[in-house]
């Protein structure tokens, strides 16, 4: 018995949790799909048998599938939980290859990194960026920190420029990283790595930093909403709004109120009892 539950979802990707409940020792009929997925064990194992080949896959192991493939499934050990992504290979510039994938620890902590991401409201970019470099690891991409840095081309230069001011420019496609990148003709996978490579702060970190800057202007303005000012930025609600303003500067929207007040002296912030929030 399968239950899944969607975590995110754009054109570009979806994300799932896939929970297994069967206890059959045979082989199930035939399933073929139509998408290119990467398949994570979070807990349990199972068996897939593709084109006459088996896999056993467990927390250790994961598998990278395509389209058309003719799968079949065994859960000889009981149930399991795993994490389905199922992504369009124009993320990564070139489709990846069917396989069986070790899990290593760097694709673990990708794995980690992109379900914590999902539990931010933040899909178009931190789930986003954190999803790419979930896939490209599994599917045998080096490592931004993997090897020495290449020294800075002018096409790159030009690129990160370009999605700076595409960003600061509030452009309707920079919204999402994949419309960006859309935007600017890369793939959002090259557009990621090179951004962070040309500037040493991530796509989502940048695109936060310039939203703090302007969530500040807004407050040192008077806006009374903070909800109204999350919606107008783009955040996905207050909560969101709040801790990233307080992971960018140290204080909460509340406590800016009080220090960007006309008047406010530098002791004010200090005083504000939400600071304990």
């Amino acid at each position: 018995m399968l239950s899944a539950s969607t975590l995110a979802a754009r054109p570009e990707f979806t994300v799932a949790v896939v929970g297994c409940r069967s206890d059959h020792l045979r082989w199930s009929e035939p399933e073929t799909r139509d998408d290119h997925r990467l398949v994570l064990v979070r807990r349990g194992r199972f068996r897939r048998r593709v084109d006459g080949a088996e896999a056993d896959l467990d927390p250790t192991m994961a598998y990278l599938g395509a389209p058309g493939e003719e799968e079949r499934f065994a859960h000889p050990a009981g149930g399991d939980l795993c994490t389905s992504v199922s992504f369009k290979p124009a993320l990564l510039g070139r489709p990846p290859t069917a396989a069986t994938v070790y899990v290593d620890a760097r694709v673990d902590l990708a794995h980690r990194r992109l379900v914590a991401a999902a539990g931010t409201g933040d899909v178009d970019y931190a789930l986003t960026e954190e999803l790419l470099l979930l896939v490209a690891a599994a599917a045998g991409e080096p490592s931004v920190h993997s090897r020495p840095r290449p020294r800075s081309q002018p096409a790159d230069r030009a690129l990160a420029a370009a999605a700076r001011e595409a960003i600061t420019e509030e452009a309707a496609e920079a919204a999402g990283l994949c419309g960006l990148a859309a935007l600017l003709e890369v793939s959002p996978y090259r557009l990621s790595r090179v951004f962070s490579r040309e500037t040493g702060v991530s796509l989502t970190r940048y695109r936060n930093r310039v939203r703090v800057t302007r969530a500040m202007d807004h407050i040192a303005e008077g806006t009374p909403s903070l909800a109204d000012l999350a919606a107008q930025l783009g955040f996905a609600d207050q909560a969101h709004l709040t801790r990233t303003i307080r992971e960018h500067v140290g204080h909460t929207p509340t406590a800016l109120r009080r220090l960007l007040a006309p008047g406010a002296g530098p002791g004010d912030c200090r005083r504000s009892p939400d600071l304990r929030r």
